[in-house]
């Protein structure tokens, strides 16, 4: 396995996150020590509270830490100014949100191209070429005119995952990505997610409480009241 510090891989170090709520200082992570692997399948895992989302936020450059550092391939990424921050965000991440985030009035093509509009130097039939793919890849290649409103949740997903890898970023966070869908769907969700991983080397990190999603996992972080139990 590569080292997560060597290329595209994860180094968390005293991550700490408060929030201070009035006199009232709450704290989601308690410092997390914690390494990710270039290409992995992770699950975050703990009941509602326990920092699963707030860790996704810190990789994903959402909010920042109150103590620690989050470095990515070698890079710390909190230190980057704004322009930097900004590039991390739109080249090396894709999201995947429980709500499915889709524009209403786009259809599915638009819907996944949309990423690609910030990226002056992808070509438009290269932008052609990369929608198609992703299209097939997640089986909605006869339903790119369609609306959002016309799509069943299941295939409202699958067209947030083609959204989060069109710009092909090294890694994808997943807030609670079967939260919304049926057990049946949910599972579908994940073997695509699976599939995608393993033929693109895209690493997954995503979150859940859910038992039969952890189990679909190559490893599972454990979080409970901002603390890791398990990596």
């Amino acid at each position: 396995m590569a080292k997560a510090h060597g290329e595209n891989g994860i180094l968390i170090s005293g991550l700490r996150k408060d929030y201070r709520l009035g006199s009232t200082v709450v704290s989601a992570l308690k410092g997390i020590d914690l390494e990710i692997a270039r290409g992995s399948f992770v699950c975050v895992a703990g009941p509602s509270g326990s920092g699963k989302t707030t860790l996704l936020n810190m990789i994903g450059l959402v909010d920042k830490p109150t103590a620690g550092t989050v470095n990515v391939a070698g890079r710390d990424i909190q230190a980057m100014g704004e322009r930097d921050s900004n590039r991390y965000r739109s080249t090396t991440l894709g999201f995947i949100f429980q709500t499915f985030n889709l524009l209403p009035v786009l259809n599915v093509y638009e819907n996944i191209r949309l990423p690609l509009l910030l990226h002056k130097e992808v070509s438009k039939a290269e932008r052609h070429e990369r929608v198609m793919d992703l299209a097939r890849a997640v089986g909605l290649e006869g339903h790119l005119e369609h609306k959002p409103f016309e799509l069943s949740g299941g295939q409202r997903q699958r067209v947030a995952i083609a959204r989060a890898l069109v710009t092909q970023p090294l890694i994808v966070l997943a807030d609670e990505p079967t939260a919304n869908l049926d057990s049946l769907t949910g599972d579908e969700v994940l073997g695509l997610m699976e599939s995608i991983n393993a033929q693109r080397g895209t690493t997954f990190i995503f979150s859940s409480h859910d038992p039969s999603v952890m189990r679909r996992a190559g490893r599972v972080v454990r979080l409970h009241d901002g603390r890791l139990e398990a990596a």
